[in-house]
């Protein structure tokens, strides 16, 4: 195994255009972290360092069992220039990013959608929106225990919107044609996220089509498909979150996180005491 500073290297866990996270192990007392290295190579990559550091901040400022922690931010100097490196050391989190999955038991999927729901209530109580759920930033490890990672995108509100990303089958409306990033902006993400998983298709892209052509509301409600159309096991009221969450007009989604947490965390405890609690952890 290679070694970096005070940590051996057991693997490669992903890489980026420009980065790379790896699966390291502190030698002197065998903890296991991930860290991620981000390569700086000139001017023109000092956005990265710059998105680094706004991690960092914002990981900071974040204290929840279902949120990957963000321990510290070192940056590797250069012999006649500035930084060359910055490298980020993470919580490690085992098991498997939510888009590699299959549909998940009822019961199950119930109580990690709540732990999300209550993961994001958390984050926009500290102020930060996540602006880029999807189930490749969930890492669902044994039974319920999910973690949502990656606050690359997240926006801390008060400050300037410098960068308003995000992936296209899963970015809300308005983020598309206004540049809005807000609690209900990660509504719609979640939404999306849970009808993802929930059915194993994605809903209609808001993300402008060929030529740039943007979706309208008439469109959008023309090809989504409901939720239980898609999947008729579905819980009715689990279903009419979830289309409610993925309403084009952000005025008719739940106000805040919060709603969608005590809606899910309802439903989790009803699927729970129907259910063998083995099902829960599997």
């Amino acid at each position: 195994m290679d070694k970096i500073g005070k940590f051996s290297v057991v693997q490669t866990l992903g890489s980026g255009a420009h980065s790379s996270i790896l699966h390291v192990r502190r030698e002197e007392d065998g903890k296991d972290y991930a860290l991620k290295m981000v390569p700086i190579d000139g001017k023109d990559d000092l956005k990265y360092l710059e998105q680094a550091k706004h991690e960092f901040r914002v990981g900071q400022m974040l204290n929840h069992p279902n949120l990957v922690k963000v321990y510290c931010l070192e940056l590797e100097q250069g012999w006649f220039s500035g930084p060359k490196k910055a490298k980020l050391l993470i919580e490690y989190v085992p098991g498997t990013t939510m888009d590699q999955l299959p549909l998940l038991r009822q019961p199950k999927m119930l109580r990690v959608f709540e732990r999300i729901a209550d993961a994001l209530t958390h984050m926009h109580k500290q102020g930060v929106v996540h602006a880029d759920m999807k189930p490749n930033n969930l890492i669902l490890g044994r039974g319920t225990a999910v973690k949502v990672i990656d606050y690359g995108l997240a926006w801390i509100k008060g400050e300037p919107k410098d960068r308003v990303q995000g992936t296209p089958e899963y970015i809300a409306p308005e983020t598309v044609a206004h540049k809005l990033v807000n609690e209900r902006t990660d509504i719609f993400n979640f939404g999306a996220t849970m009808y993802r998983l929930a059915t194993l298709q994605l809903p209609p892209s808001c993300a402008p089509m060929g030529e740039g052509l943007k979706v309208t509301e008439k469109y959008y409600r023309e090809q989504y498909r409901p939720a239980k159309e898609l999947n008729a096991g579905l819980p009715p009221a689990l279903a009419e979150l979830i289309d409610g969450c993925l309403s084009f007009n952000a005025n008719k989604r739940p106000e805040r996180m919060s709603q969608v947490q005590g809606v899910l965390d309802q439903l989790a405890d009803e699927a729970a005491a129907k259910c063998d609690p083995a099902v829960l952890e599997d």
